[in-house]
């Protein structure tokens, strides 16, 4: 973020034109400190990134309800900004991934040895409290596929996910939670997805992931806006064969997140 290195940089062109959605959350010199060098009219954003502003307006801004939010990975502490930012907009919350298992356990089940971040089962406790009091629906996966180790090889069962034995991890929903957050997104006139279901780069592990993708490709194929985001999400639409089905495919991982936090971002707001 030097000022002298960007107006070092801002004397090599007439115009500036920023196409880095993936980069607008940081206030670097060549994303948004080079801006203040270019005067309005010789200072714009790139097509992609038009496109991307627009995507992610349509869904923060301008949801058709209902509007269902997909959000997974592993931490809580990563998703809990989002997810209170969309407890003003969305109608449902799906909640996948290790994170899950956090709320499990705020809600007094037993997960075995699955993912847990102890010192956020207050916020997650206090998530589904505000949710319920705004009449979100805080959707969990009802089971999970379970393994007794982490690895591509390990022996595998399903539990109820509140219900995981000792010695055990849930490393994937189970078949009722795919049923059930299958006709969620279903219903859906608005999906955004961040984050997948489970360990779906292991095969054994996949089945969640891959089910949320070809739901959220069937919502849009009947008129839902759908828009897939951050990194292993996108990546799994893209394994599956599913990204020509989505709407859009945002491009930013931090930054959209960021976006959805509430956050204004300084490479758009430079340029804005």
């Amino acid at each position: 973020g030097d000022n002298a290195f960007a107006e070092k940089l801002s004397k090599l062109g007439d115009v500036y034109v920023n196409d880095a959605f993936g980069t607008a959350h940081r206030a670097h010199a060549s994303t948004a400190v080079i801006a203040d060098y270019f005067p309005a009219g010789k200072k714009m954003f790139g097509l992609l990134m038009e496109a991307e502003v627009m995507a992610a307006e349509k869904v923060l801004l301008k949801a058709e309800k209902p509007f269902t939010a997909i959000i997974g990975g592993a931490k809580v502490s990563d998703k809990i900004l989002i997810i209170e930012n969309l407890l003003e907009r969305a109608t449902d919350i799906i909640i996948g991934g290790g994170m899950a298992y956090t709320f499990m356990k705020a809600m007094g089940g037993m997960i075995g040895n699955s993912l847990c971040e102890e010192d956020r089962l207050d916020t997650a406790k206090d998530i589904l409290e505000k949710a319920e009091a705004k009449g979100v629906r805080i959707h969990l996966p009802s089971d999970s596929v379970i393994a007794d180790k982490f690895a591509a090889d390990a022996n595998t069962s399903t539990s109820p996910s509140n219900h995981i034995p000792d010695g055990w991890m849930g490393l994937d929903i189970g078949t009722h939670a795919c049923e059930q957050f299958r006709n969620v997104i279903l219903h859906s006139k608005t999906i955004l997805w961040n984050g997948p279901m489970g360990v779906f780069e292991m095969e054994k592990f996949q089945h969640g992931t891959k089910t949320i993708a070809q739901a959220v490709a069937e919502a849009t194929s009947k008129g839902a806006f759908s828009l897939v985001g951050g990194g292993d999400s996108v990546a799994a639409v893209n394994d599956f064969g599913y990204a020509d089905k989505v709407s859009y495919i945002s491009t930013g991982g931090g930054a959209m997140l960021e976006f959805f936090e509430g956050k204004e971002l300084p490479g758009i707001a430079a340029i804005k």
